[in-house]
């Protein structure tokens, strides 16, 4: 039994809140892509969102997006007890939270309290948003979801098991590696897996994918539909569930 019972409720609160920031993707062809962005943001401390310069491109209390309509100093985000806040700093082109914009052009908000899978807009587009430069952004908010990235997590750890499962099937070895690169595949990588069972990052086999329908497996050289029907019958499905012999 613990010596202090209030231990562990005193360690959660002393947990930093966690913040991503990943692009919020509507239409994959007009919409702006961004590295994701992940901050620890401690108490006291204030993440300065704006437009990207070299200046601030390496300062961790900044966040920078490489358009044109985003101010350079657009919005700063905060933490109160652990709740996430956003406030407009008297941007140009605004600052929309789920659609609603905080505050008119040039006027300061009054802070909003940021819940995890809010959906930001950074301005709007600016002349079609044709240019990337152009483009407003558009993002959604990962808060506290450090537990997902977890090597502990069950269903993490659930879900490579399947896929090794289903790799070695093809008579692979207990080797890892992507054949294309070298590396391990581990979890929470993005994997793609063919329909011969052989299993690829998906970043090394995507210029694979993305020249025709078909695909040609670099390790035994079969061809799949990637645009073959889905739909199986319940025949098919009795054989699929049935355990190897």
């Amino acid at each position: 039994m613990s010596e202090n019972p209030g231990s562990d409720s005193e360690c959660s609160n002393q947990r930093v809140p966690h913040l991503r920031i990943v692009p919020h993707i509507v239409d994959v062809r007009k919409d702006l892509y961004f590295e994701v962005m992940d901050r620890e943001v401690v108490e006291n401390t204030r993440l300065k969102v704006g437009r990207f310069t070299e200046k601030v491109s390496q300062q961790m209390n900044r966040i920078a997006f490489k358009s044109k309509v985003v101010s350079r100093s657009h919005a700063e985000v905060w933490t109160e007890n652990g709740q996430f806040f956003i406030q407009d700093t008297k941007s140009s082109s605004g600052t929309f939270l789920n659609h609603m914009r905080l505050s008119p052009p040039g006027m300061e908000s009054r802070p909003h309290p940021l819940h995890d899978g809010d959906i930001l807009q950074l301005g709007v587009d600016y002349q079609g948003g044709v240019q990337d430069i152009y483009k407003c952004v558009k993002i959604r908010l990962e808060i506290d979801r450090k537990w997902q990235r977890n090597k502990e997590n069950p269903f993490r750890q659930q879900v490579m098991a399947n896929i090794q499962n289903a790799y070695h099937a093809a008579g692979d070895s207990s080797n890892n590696e992507c054949c294309i690169c070298l590396y391990q595949m581990v979890a929470f990588q993005a994997l793609f897996l063919a329909p011969c069972s052989h299993c690829f990052h998906y970043k090394c086999v995507k210029p694979l994918l993305f020249t025709s329908t078909g695909f040609n497996c670099p390790l035994c050289r079969t061809y799949a539909d990637l645009e073959a029907s889905v739909t199986i019958d319940e025949n098919e499905m009795d054989i699929d569930m049935k355990p190897p012999v």
